[in-house]
């Protein structure tokens, strides 16, 4: 079997490979993707081969015929491997290194890679090797019996146990141990979300496409400082920010990972307590590259996502992003949301209309109050400061008038104690 590789520890040399099994594949775009993929994890692609098929070969993923005309490809430019754009089996993966000679891998493993190189929080580091260990944990089967050795004394179950079956084990082990830790991550961020909820803090999850923008997005609007660059996946671990509009309105604002086609459903798995982010957010900002030609699939993936995610009910608001890349009049259109704006993140163009936007929402979300405030309790205008907007604010003999916005769920503990 095929060991699990780490494309960016080896100057790599590859084929890249995918299966058509009809026109709603779009495998010529979906090679393009797995192309930067690998490139993003530091190899470099050669040559890239479709094979039209009903149905993937459930033995080796290509048929005999593509398997032979890839071996000779590969010996005529030098290739050191394949990468097959779906996920293998293992026994898949076996078969098809076996007849070709040369290491084999897939889009899953590649995915993997650069979520390990990417990392950098306890959190992301959790989440990938869990994914990891997956992974590998069901590519075990199928390890030749030479791996058998002799074992014994405390820690093993006796003689004639494998090297497969200790290491299946460990591995087990191994993930049980991260879930607990993932765990205990996840209940801070609970913990944390349920302080912003008594605060009334009002959160928007910045969600998209990998390599829309979100990072860029989020830098202008709150000056982060996180890594933005023209990479897939160029961040992974989520970044919170509070973003102070003009009005004096206050969101979170929290950025996460971004998604991409055929997303390995052990990184779903594992990273579902960062992507939750998502679900519990009060408003979805769904970042576009407008820019790219395939928008319309790309969007597809982030809302079927998504769903994925159970998440739904939640006020949606369309950032058409990059419109400094595309032709003026370019019609941009999402039926599934309920705001639309276009900017540039990187440029700034009409980044305003997105706040005016956010100041829209937040100002639906609250109550209208008028009333007049006794000099004693000048406090309450404090609290109104802190979870509404303050519209305006006189001082008259018998106390002070005020006009705000408050949140619906302070109301009563902002007006005026008879």
């Amino acid at each position: 079997m095929a060991e699990t590789f780490e494309v960016k520890d080896i100057e790599e040399k590859v084929i890249l490979a995918g299966v058509s099994t009809g026109e709603a594949d779009d495998t010529e775009n979906s090679l393009k993707e797995l192309e930067e993929l690998v490139k993003t994890a530091g190899a470099a692609t050669l040559a890239k081969v479709i094979q039209n098929r009903e149905r993937v070969h459930p033995g080796t993923y290509l048929g005999k015929g593509k398997i032979e005309e890839v071996r000779e490809m590969a010996l005529e430019l030098g290739a050191t491997g394949i990468v097959c754009d779906d996920e293998l089996s293992p026994a898949q993966m076996r078969n098809l290194e076996d007849a070709l000679g040369m290491k084999v891998m897939d889009r899953t493993m590649v995915i993997l890679d650069i979520f390990a190189d990417r990392a950098t929080t306890r959190e992301g580091k959790i989440q990938v090797e869990l994914a990891q260990l997956k992974y590998r944990a069901v590519r075990l089967v199928g390890l030749r019996n030479s791996l058998s050795r002799l074992g014994g004394g405390i820690g093993t179950r006796g003689p004639g146990e494998t090297k497969l079956e200790v290491d299946r084990r460990r591995i087990h082990d191994r993930i049980g141990q991260l879930k607990a830790e993932l765990l205990d991550v996840k209940r801070h961020r609970e913990v944390a979300r349920q302080q912003r909820s008594r605060n009334h803090v009002v959160v928007a999850a910045i969600v998209g496409y990998t390599n829309a923008g979100k990072s860029t997005l989020l830098n202008h609007l709150t000056d982060a400082g996180i890594l933005a660059e023209d990479k897939l996946f160029a961040t992974l671990d989520p970044t919170t920010r509070n973003l102070k509009l003009p009005s004096g309105q206050e969101i979170l604002l929290t950025d996460t990972v971004g998604f991409i086609r055929k997303l390995p459903h052990h990184l779903i798995e594992a990273f579902k307590s960062t992507l939750e982010e998502a679900k519990y957010a009060d408003i979805i900002l769904h970042v576009v590259d407008c820019s790219n030609p395939q928008m319309d699939m790309q969007m597809y993936v982030v809302y079927d996502t998504l769903r994925q995610l159970e998440v739904k009910d939640k006020e949606i608001v369309t950032v058409f992003n990059k419109i400094d890349s595309v032709e003026e009049g370019t019609i941009l259109k999402d039926l599934t949301s309920d705001y639309q704006v276009k900017l540039s993140a990187k440029t700034g163009e009409n980044v305003e209309e997105l706040t005016d936007i956010l100041e829209k929402i937040l100002r639906s979300r609250k109550v209208y109050l008028e009333q007049l405030y006794p000099y004693s309790q000048a406090g309450k205008i404090q609290l109104i400061r802190k979870y509404g907007e303050l519209l305006e604010e006189e001082y008259r003999e018998d106390g002070i008038y005020v006009k705000a916005y408050v949140a619906a769920e302070s109301y009563g503990n902002v007006l005026p104690e008879k």
